[in-house]
């Protein structure tokens, strides 16, 4: 019995900043000359234009965490401050988006759930998002809830993993799973090279899916679930992790995660759709979680892909940033859009933490629907 992703919607915060006045913002910041001018090259060879954030303190005279000292150094917020942001701005952005995807997803209604995955790793609070959706949107209180925190940047794959699996064991279940990331609240202003890079790329944004195994209509756009696959590169293990600091969470983010990727990721590719009987060549689409753009050029370097097949994941990197857990599904929404005359075999793979390689491969069905108003055309109001 196969599930099925019906519908994903997406929401960003109200705050827009482009890549060029972040940067300037990041080199007023810094005190090191030599700091000044590598974030110039980083931010430059981004492949960003535009990303959003909770934090309003870049646009207005009335800074609420990161505020400048009479000095003109920057006060560093503690952990519990930027946590205490988190607690106050996932709520309704959780609750929101849930609210729309349920008003768009074509035959579902809030009454049909039966479960919530949340998936997120940039805060914490309890009751969380799941419990404020349930309450919230009138779910019923029997709805199970489940929460994958502090997985990083590949997340949704464990969260639409355990939505496949209870429906796999359940035809009548009927899953939301939501992953939001406030990844700006641990901006961390120091000259290194880590951390430069993670302020260069990280934004916030947040993502979900209805998933259950009601077959979908014929000409509803969808993905069938084929099934998932994991595997960890213990070359990376300290190449990208994240630890909690006094001052937010401090990032690992080494300039050689996208060689050690690269490197690794044709044989990872084969061993995954070996596991149902296919063959790399069958794949026509890819969903890449655009952890940032030299990473998508190693990937299409090393798979040999033609300079359309990343499309979607250079679409959201360069509107969007990097979301961590949320990002990927903004690029499997995009695909959602414009799915092929005939079912199309898609790869989505995501990376986080350890070194880890998370990958689903997925089948895209169906006819393209209008936009959804969740992830909107136009950018934000308050926007620099």
């Amino acid at each position: 019995m196969a599930s099925f992703i019906h519908h994903l919607a997406t929401k960003v915060p109200r705050y827009s900043y482009t890549q060029p006045y972040a940067l300037e913002r990041m080199r007023g910041w810094l005190r090191d000359a030599k700091a000044k001018r590598l974030v110039r090259s980083i931010y430059g060879r981004s492949g960003i234009e535009r990303r959003q954030s909770v934090i309003g303190d870049f646009s207005t005279d009335t800074p609420e965490l990161f505020i400048t000292l009479p000095d003109g150094e920057l006060h560093q917020p503690t952990t519990g401050e930027r946590n205490r942001l988190y607690a106050r701005e996932s709520r309704p952005l959780a609750v929101e988006l849930a609210r729309e995807l349920l008003e768009e997803a074509p035959g579902f209604s809030a009454a049909e759930i039966t479960h919530v995955v949340f998936a997120s790793c940039t805060g914490f609070a309890n009751p969380g998002c799941d419990y404020h959706i349930v309450r919230e949107l009138g779910l019923r209180p029997s709805v199970e809830r489940y929460t994958l925190g502090f997985m990083g940047c590949y997340a949704a794959f464990p969260a639409l993993r355990m939505a496949d699996q209870f429906c796999r064991a359940n035809p009548e279940a009927v899953v939301l799973v939501m992953c939001l990331e406030l990844c700006s609240l641990h901006l961390q202003i120091n000259p290194a090279p880590d951390s430069l890079l993670a302020n260069s790329l990280f934004a916030d944004g947040a993502a979900a899916a209805i998933v259950s195994a009601r077959p979908p209509e014929e000409d509803q756009a969808h993905f069938r679930i084929e099934g998932f696959a994991s595997a960890l590169l213990p070359s990376g293990a300290e190449a990208m992790a994240w630890d909690i600091g006094d001052h937010g969470f401090d990032i690992v983010l080494s300039s050689y995660v996208p060689e050690i990727i690269g490197g690794n990721v044709r044989q990872i590719l084969a061993e995954t759709v070996g596991r149902w009987e296919r063959q790399p060549e069958e794949i026509t689409r890819w969903a890449v979680h655009p952890g940032g753009r030299s990473i998508l050029d190693k990937i299409a370097q090393s798979l040999d892909l033609p300079a359309e097949a990343l499309a979607d994941s250079r679409a959201v990197l360069r509107d969007y940033g990097n979301m961590s857990s949320a990002t990927v599904l903004f690029v499997l929404q995009r695909m959602l859009r414009a799915p092929e005359a005939e079912p199309a075999l898609t790869c989505a793979m995501a990376f986080g933490p350890g070194l880890t390689v998370e990958t689903a491969l997925l089948e895209l069905r169906g006819q393209p629907r209008e936009t959804p108003r969740s992830q909107p055309d136009h950018l934000a109001l308050a926007s620099i």
